[in-house]
Parts: structure tokens; sequence; C-alpha cells
């Protein structure tokens, strides 16, 4: 074992050892406030009420308290925290990209829901949310289920699923603010301030309407690493890489208990200054990024046993990519270029679900459309050598796809035989799904459970899942000029998953419960970016002038399996602990039988990820950006009115990905080992007076160095405050 695994695995025991020793501690019993973590009701894993500790599958709820309370200041950040889950991007400059991987799978395996409509950026080459442009604002919790859960929710999630449900009417009726400023400073040069402003009315009747403002932004704080030691070499005098946000909401509502009528709307805004890659900094290089989304909902509680619910929602966004000539000496020359890309994308999701429950039994049958929309504008201008103008419009092609699902999900209890099979439950669904690109697919699962006792349940689960090919993968004209081979590819097929897991799930009192669980994962046909070279040309002897383009196609495999553990427990009225691990490993396989040629033409088969060809079996074990982790957090309240927390977050060592020359005519990705870090951070809170309180927060104490990717900084040391106002 190397040094650094040792120092993983024993980060990792110790931490392990910390929290099952405090379990000790905790299982005493306490005169305290109770910690009822279990009873808290979700509806994403199953798509109606169900108590965190009935619920057959891995499952964590973070609610507004705990996202007032953690700290943080971005979705990311908050997810960044929960076992399963890896965030690349989220410690670097505000506004960087930020991709979710949850369980080892792909950055496009995870579903991101608002109020249980899908976001995503059709746009971009996998259909991948930037969770960046997702703030804290306007959020009452985060339901977040790991695994696959394809047969409830569709297309990509095979990782997991997040739901940000936002939020509703408040419990007391009348006039509510909450209002917050905060600001930091961080890695010597970078600033940040941040305003949010939400009012709330509620009328007794059951009427509310929200409204909130958010707008957030940094300077001084460059996003790629300096590693130029000439003094002579030309460095761009402003490496400044600023951001600019703002979130505009509202929302207006009926509930009662019988009905639960909303309407919601929310534009974001944001502009980043991005640079032209890994430890490649640029001068005039931006993204504008707009979002419109609005939601709808309407549940209606026929009785006690029968209720119907229609919900929606439409999501229209534009990001203008502009880089207008770069600097490239200290004389002010440029490279005479001018580049502009407009990404327009939108996303439409009806769905209509019906529940029946009586005692022992839960039904849900339901349908739903979803349809996506693509569209790019490109306009290049360059007189280095000459003038050369270069323009592309997609409209004309009308890029889009539509999904039509329908599913069926049941959860039995043993008490609808008989009171004495009540500890037994047993979970099963299916969805049909209809793409028009590639036709109809089905997926399944089935779930069962048992009470150990009343306070504990083991669960196992089997379910497939399947991600459908993006708009980009299927349609991307880009041709090829010797073989006619476009980029996209229309006979792509969905990538199927088959995923398992077994758990368990301890309260081991009032103030205390755990939870562990083990994962495998294997999907097949995964989308790959692919090289094509000539046929008729050995491999060995390859050349330029045998290119025959690039494409995707469906090719790999992929296997991910972990351990997920999480505890959290109150050991006094003072002292709250909670922590989480997770290790995972994958592999990838691939075998040239079973490739579909006919997009092809049977030419020669070159990985972009790893510069392989296919010509024989080929096995890549480990995969980018998965790391172990661990998390720590430790809450004290001296006084009734202070709460002071630490957080200590593991990452464990992890390969990266770098543009590698040697790889075959064109070159292809190569992988680097990056170092494990562990970072420190402390907050406090004091209420100042009712309504009223501060913050203080030192993150990463020890300013600890450290990639999360290759050639990106992150943010270092930094010091924040705010204050808040909350009536």
């Amino acid at each position: 074992m190397t040094k650094k695994n040792a120092f993983m695995s024993n980060g990792l025991i110790a931490s392990f050892a910390l929290i099952m020793s405090a379990t000790n501690i905790f299982g005493q019993k306490q005169d305290s406030t109770k910690l009822v973590k279990l009873n808290e009701v979700v509806v994403t894993a199953t798509r109606s009420e169900k108590h965190l500790g009935d619920v057959g599958r891995s499952v964590t709820v973070i609610n507004s308290n705990e996202i007032k309370n953690s700290g943080v200041s971005t979705v990311s950040e908050l997810l960044n925290q929960e076992e399963g889950i890896y965030i690349v991007g989220a410690q670097q400059n505000p506004g960087s990209l930020n991709n979710l991987y949850t369980r080892g799978a792909n950055s496009n395996h995870t579903v991101v829901l608002v109020d249980g409509i899908r976001i995503t950026d059709p746009t971009s080459a996998n259909n991948t949310l930037d969770l960046s442009e997702l703030s804290l604002a306007n959020i009452d919790r985060i339901e977040i289920v790991r695994g696959s859960h394809s047969t409830l929710y569709g297309s990509s999630a095979i990782g997991g699923v997040v739901n940000i449900i936002t939020n509703k009417n408040n419990n007391k009726p009348g006039m509510h603010v909450d209002a917050d400023v905060s600001g930091g400073v961080f890695n010597k040069n970078g600033s940040i301030v941040s305003e949010n402003m939400a009012l709330n009315y509620t009328h007794k009747s059951g009427l509310y309407v929200n409204a909130e403002v958010f707008n957030s932004m940094s300077e001084g704080f460059n996003s790629t690493m300096d590693t130029i030691t000439n003094p002579n070499t030309f460095k761009f005098s402003d490496r400044s890489d600023g951001f600019t946000k703002t979130d505009l909401i509202g929302k207006i509502g009926y509930s009662t208990k019988k009905v639960d009528l909303y309407i919601g709307y929310k534009n974001i805004a944001q502009k980043l200054d991005i640079d032209d890659g890994a430890f490649r900094d640029d001068d005039n290089f931006t993204s504008n990024f707009k979002r419109n989304l609005f939601t709808y909902g309407a549940t209606f509680n026929i009785n006690d046993k029968f209720s119907l619910r229609v919900l929606g929602g439409m999501s229209d966004m534009v990001n203008k990519l502009v880089n207008d000539s770069s600097i490239v000496d200290y004389n002010n020359n440029t490279n005479h270029t001018y580049l502009r890309n407009k990404y327009v994308g939108s996303n439409n999701n009806n769905e209509f679900q019906a529940n029946y429950k009586i005692k022992g039994l839960q039904l849900i049958a339901g349908a739903s459309q979803d349809i996506e929309t693509m569209s790019v504008n490109s306009y290049y201008y360059s007189n280095s050598y000459g003038v050369y103008v270069s323009e592309s419009d997609l409209d004309s092609l009308n890029i889009h796809s539509t999904t039509t699902n329908g599913f069926l999900h049941a959860d039995i209890n043993g008490e609808l035989i008989n009171e004495s099979f009540k500890p037994y439950s047993f979970g099963f669904g299916v969805r049909y799904v209809n793409h028009s690109a590639f036709g109809t697919t089905l997926t399944y699962e089935v779930n069962p459970s048992v009470k150990i006792n009343e306070n504990s349940l083991l669960y196992f689960s089997y379910s497939t899942g399947f991600n459908a090919p993006s708009l980009y993968q299927l349609y991307s004209p880009e041709k090829d000029f010797s073989s006619g081979i476009t980029r996209g590819n229309k006979t792509l097929e969905p990538e199927k998953s088959s995923s398992w897991e077994i758990g368990l799930k301890q309260k081991v009192n009032d103030n205390l419960w755990w939870s562990a669980c083990y994962f495998n994962t294997v999907v097949e046909n995964v989308v790959d970016y692919v090289y094509l070279w000539n046929k008729d040309q050995e491999i060995d002897s390859l050349s330029y002038m045998d290119y025959r383009g690039d494409t995707y196609i469906n090719l790999g495999t992929q296997t991910n399996r972990g351990v997920e553990f999480s505890v959290q427990s109150k050991i006094s009225d003072k002292l709250i602990v909670s922590g989480n691990f997770s290790l995972v490993n994958g592999k990838l396989d691939y075998k040239p039988e079973g490739i579909d040629t006919t997009h092809t033409h049977g030419n020669h088969i070159q990985l972009f990820n790893n510069g392989e060809f296919i010509s024989k079996d080929v096995e890549s074990i480990g995969l980018v950006r998965r790391p172990n982790t661990a998390n720590i957090s430790l809450t004290y309240m001296p006084v009734k009115k202070l709460a002071l927390r630490i957080d200590v977050k593991y990452v464990g060592t992890k390969n990266d990905i770098f543009y590698n020359s040697s790889l075959g005519p064109y070159g292809a990705l190569g992988t680097i080992g990056v170092e494990d870090y562990t970072l420190l951070d402390f907050s406090a809170k004091y209420q100042i007076i009712k309504g009223l309180s501060a913050m203080f927060r030192i993150e990463n104490i020890f300013d600890t160095k450290y990639y999360e990717i290759r050639g990106y900084a992150t943010r270092g040391r930094g010091f924040y405050g705010g204050l808040r106002y909350s009536i």
C-alpha cells in the first residue's frame, strides 16, 4: 500500500472510529431535545409521503434549518457534504462549472429537480446541468435519493435524484421577511458579496405569495493555476475572473388540507469571466447565462385514500460565449480573433399522477411528457493571416426530442394480509418510455425490506435505469469532409443500467441514528466520444491524412461499486455530531464485438478518453474525479444564542485528465494522479436579538493547497461574515 493510500485508509478509519466512539456515548440516555431525523417525511423516494426510517433506499433530507446553519453559500457546497456525492468545482472560483457525481456515476447520471420538475442544459454535450446556477435562495428543503430511480423519474436517474423543494406558505399568517447580507475575502486577492431579500405573505385562508431577490458578486481571483516562473514570460495584467449572479423569484399559491395549488417563476442571470482551459488564462473570454423557469402544481386530496396531482414546468435558457481577441504580449498585441457562440435550449415537462392509499398499500400511477430543444449560433472572425469568417446557425434543423412515459409503483406492507406480517414490506415499479429518437425502453425495480425491530430497517433493492443520448450527441451536424460522417449519431441507443444495493438503517434512540449500505451499478451501452481512422490503413501506420472524423457511439460498460455510512446524534443539549464516509471504485470495459459499425463505416475506433484503439478488449481500472470522501461536523452551543461549528472534509486521491498529444495522431486524454487533501472549516452563529443573527466563517483554516481539477485554482483560506434578519 502506498503512503497516500495508507493515509487515505487511516483517515477514513479514524473518522469512522471517532463517529462510532461517539455512538457509545450517544447510546446513553440523555435528558435533551429529541433528534428525530428518521421521522422526517420524504416524498422523492416513493412519490408519496413516507417517513425516512421506513424508506428502503438510501435517502437524505436537508431541511431549512440545516441549510441556514450549514455555513455554506451554494447548493454545490451543501450537497458536497453528503455521502455518496462529490461535486467537481464546488471549492473553486464562484461561478466555476460544477459537475455532480453520485456513487461514481457519470455527471449526467443524476436527475436534478426543482419542485419535481427536471432541470437540464439541453445545449451541453451530454445534457449535464451546471450546479453553479443554483443558489440557496427560496429553498425549503432538499431530498437526495441515491441509486437508480428511473422507474419513478425516467432518464438519467442512474446515480440518484436530487429534488430541490422551494418555499410555500408560512406556518403563521401574516407578512414575513427574511433578509441577509454576507461577504468575505479568500486566497488573498478574491472577494465576494451577496445579498438576499425574501418576502412572504400568508393568509389564514391558505393563500400565500412569495417574492425573493438574490444577488452575488465576486472578483479579484484567477480561476487557473499560475505555473509560470520565468519573469520575462508575458502574463495578462488583469488575471481576475469575476462573477455576478442575480436570481428573481416569485410564487403564488393556495394550500389547505384538501387542495394545494401554486405557480412559480425564477429568473437566473449570471456572467462569468472564463479561461481557455487548464493552466491557460484568457483576458477577454466571457459567459453570459440566463434561464427562465416556470413551474406549476395542483394536488387534490379527494379523500383519505385517493389524491390526484398535476405538475409541470417550462425552462428556457440562453448562454452567450464571447472571446474578443486575447492580448499576447506587453505591447498589447492580440491574436486577431473574435468568437461568439450563442446556445439556446428549452425543456417542457408535464406530468399527471394518481395516488391511492389504504392500510398496508400505496399505489402510484402516472404519465408524463418531456420535450427538449436546442440550437447553436456561431460566428468566428480572424485576420491573423488574411480575413477569415465562419458562421453557422442550427435553428433550421429544429433539433428536439420528445419523451412520453407511463409509470406504476406499489408499496405493499405485510399488514395488508395480517398484522403479524407488518415488519415486511415490498415495493415494485415499472416505467414504459417512448423516445422520439431511439424508440421504446422499459425499466423496473423491486425493493423488499424488513423491520428487524421497531428501530431497525434492513432493505434490498434491484433496479434498472436508462440515460437518453443528448441532443448534441444525436444531432450535432459537424461533418468530416473526407468520410461524410457526422459528429452526431442518430442511431445511438440509450445507456442502460442495472443496480442493486443492500443497506441497514438504525435508530439507537431519539438522539442517534445511523445508516450503512453497499451498492453495485453496471451501465451498458455507455456513449463515448471517439476518433475515426481509415479502415484500410494499419493502426500502427496511421497519420493525419487517415483521419475520418469524430463522433459518438455506444461502446463501453461501466461498473461502479462502493460503501456508504452516515451517522447523526445529539450528545447533549449543547453538542451535536454528524459524519459520513463513502468508498467508491469503478472500471470501464470495451469490447470490439457488438459495436454498431453503421455510423462509423467500419473505420478504426479510437477512444478520446484514453487513446486506446478498440481492436481488442480494453479494460480501464478507476474512474476520473471519483475520490473516496469523509465528512465530520461538530456543533457546540455553549449558550442558547451561540452556535459554534467545525467541519472536516477529507477527499482521497483521484485521477484527473489532461490532453496527451502522444496518444495517436491527434492525441487524446491521459490520466494523472491528484493528491488527497483534508480541509478544516470553522463557523459561528450568534443571535443578537430576536430575528437578527450574525454569522462568521473561516474556510480552509490551514490554507491547504489542493486541486479539484488539475490546472484550476481552489479558493484557499477565506474569511466570511454576514447578518440575517428573519421574522
